[in-house]
């Protein structure tokens, strides 16, 4: 059967911090109760990555907000998927790649609409991208409490929306996401009629 390596990306929506991807290559028995990481409680993914982390081939891509802002979202996504893969070490004999795209690599893959509910290595990959992430936006949380990123991880949220009125966006928003840019403006906008008037 060869190496089957899942492959998902947690992070395409929200307004700031990385996008992070996962390749997984599944142990011989599996891990029994991966799913799509959405759908699974905060403390059994921390319990999944556990086991996938210490029983399986585990690759992790990440890329950065500038990488996001320079080459468009999608193609950093591809960008963070193609260094999960180089990182898990062995070369699998295929790829299953969550969503409708696949990145432009040398490995032999399909991609898979739905694939995080359907194939095993795939919901595993769901789980160690999106526990990263989450770990890196709770870190970045430390630095810039305003923004709520503990609890909304980065996405729009109400709370995130009225900060970034506020304060306007920080290093690790990313600028070519338009309510980004559009607070950002209306912020100078703002600081400027202040100044004059």
């Amino acid at each position: 059967m060869g190496r089957i390596a899942g492959v998902d990306e947690a992070g395409r929506g929200p307004l700031a911090g990385p996008v992070v991807a996962a390749a997984v290559i599944l142990c011989p028995k599996g891990i029994e109760g991966v799913d799509d990481s959405k759908k699974l409680s905060p403390q059994r993914r921390a319990v999944l990555e556990a086991l996938i982390l210490k029983h399986c081939t585990v690759g992790i891509g990440i890329a950065s907000v500038e990488e996001i802002d320079g080459i468009n979202i999608l193609q950093a996504t591809m960008l963070a998927m193609t260094r999960a893969v180089a990182a898990l070490g062995v070369d699998p004999s295929n790829i299953l790649v969550d969503g409708n795209r696949l990145p432009k690599w040398r490995w032999q893959a399909q991609a898979v609409i739905g694939g995080d509910a359907i194939h095993p290595c795939i919901s595993a990959a769901s789980i160690i991208a999106k526990e990263t992430r989450d770990r890196i936006m709770v870190a970045a949380d430390r630095d810039h409490p305003h923004y709520g990123w503990a609890s909304n991880k980065g996405y729009g949220s109400v709370h995130h929306l009225a900060a970034l009125r506020e304060h306007g966006p920080c290093a690790l928003h990313r600028q070519s996401f338009a309510p980004v840019r559009e607070h950002d403006l209306r912020r100078t906008e703002s600081l400027v009629q202040h100044a004059i008037g």
